[in-house]
């Protein structure tokens, strides 16, 4: 297995495509967006730059990475050949769907087809297809090329052939995978997401500020990054996306979003890619500077 497609060149795509160019797979780096691709294969570089300062791989090792790796917007030309597809499109079943459909028809018969999904049902992502038996679901962290765990979730139909083949890549990359069943938000966010919505109810509740919750969680819980923070790093839409198939998933209303998490995403503050979330972030990156919105 050498030829590895991945679909999408945002934050994930781009993490995962790094991670299997440096590891000396061919990778062919999908996505519709000419503008994407570019600054995709402009934050890998910058990664790797990053890397090689801190002398944890050398120049030639860089330059590998980067000769390891291909752009396409068009998906039949990208896929045509893999071995194993990674689908890391934004977390919208329709788009992912549709996706798989196309996979179906365009990759060659052996292909495994993976998704980086957080949370919808590999079932019935494989359920699209025409070889359910190959799709398999491969939840990376982010930052990929840093994070050791891969959730590896198998659908009603995957076989174990594949997840054994899955589990063994991931190990390959320096990964540790960690196989979990195919219900709405696996492991990671089931339990992951419900505590950043209790952190949303918290502030909208007035119980604390934004700096008082997440201080109480770092410096408490010994967490690295308090769960406001973490949202608006994750993106306030993922994070309402996610807990939405879990409220429609398990009908249980402990997953229902907080109504200031539904309005902040309908008023476009996403966290850190619009540049307000939580937290201000026009002048720097970092949470230092509380929303105009929070700030008492």
């Amino acid at each position: 297995m050498k030829n590895i497609s991945i679909i999408g060149a945002g934050t994930m795509g781009n993490g995962i495509a790094h991670t299997f160019a440096q590891f000396d797979y061919q990778v062919n780096l999908i996505d519709v967006s000419k503008d994407s691709l570019d600054k995709g294969i402009a934050t890998i570089t910058r990664n790797l730059d990053r890397m090689v300062s801190k002398e944890k791989i050398s120049e030639e090792d860089k330059k590998r990475t980067l000769a390891n790796l291909t752009t396409h917007t068009s998906l039949a030309d990208g896929a045509k050949n893999a071995d194993l597809v990674v689908e890391a499109a934004t977390e919208n079943e329709k788009i992912k769907l549709d996706i798989f459909r196309e996979l179906d028809k365009i990759c060659p018969p052996k292909a495994i087809l993976a998704t980086n999904t957080s949370s919808i049902p590999i079932t019935k992502i494989a359920a699209v297809t025409g070889r359910p038996k190959q799709v398999i679901g491969m939840h990376f962290m982010n930052p990929v090329p840093i994070m050791k765990l891969v959730e590896i979730i198998r659908g009603y139909n995957t076989s174990d052939e594949i997840t054994n083949t899955v589990v063994k890549l991931a190990k390959n990359l320096g990964k540790v995978p960690t196989e979990v069943n195919d219900y709405p938000g696996f492991v990671a966010n089931r339990i992951l997401m419900p505590m950043i919505n209790e952190a949303v109810e918290t502030l909208y509740n007035n119980v604390a500020g934004v700096e008082e919750i997440d201080t109480v969680m770092k410096l408490g819980m010994a967490h690295p990054m308090g769960p406001l923070q973490l949202a608006d790093f994750i993106g306030l839409d993922i994070c309402l996306s996610i807990l939405e198939v879990m409220y429609d998933g398990f009908k249980n209303p402990k997953y229902a979003p907080c109504p200031l998490l539904v309005n902040m995403v309908r008023a476009g503050k996403l966290g850190v890619k619009s540049g307000e979330g939580f937290y201000d972030y026009s002048e720097s990156k970092k949470a230092e500077k509380v929303s105009s919105q929070f700030a008492s």
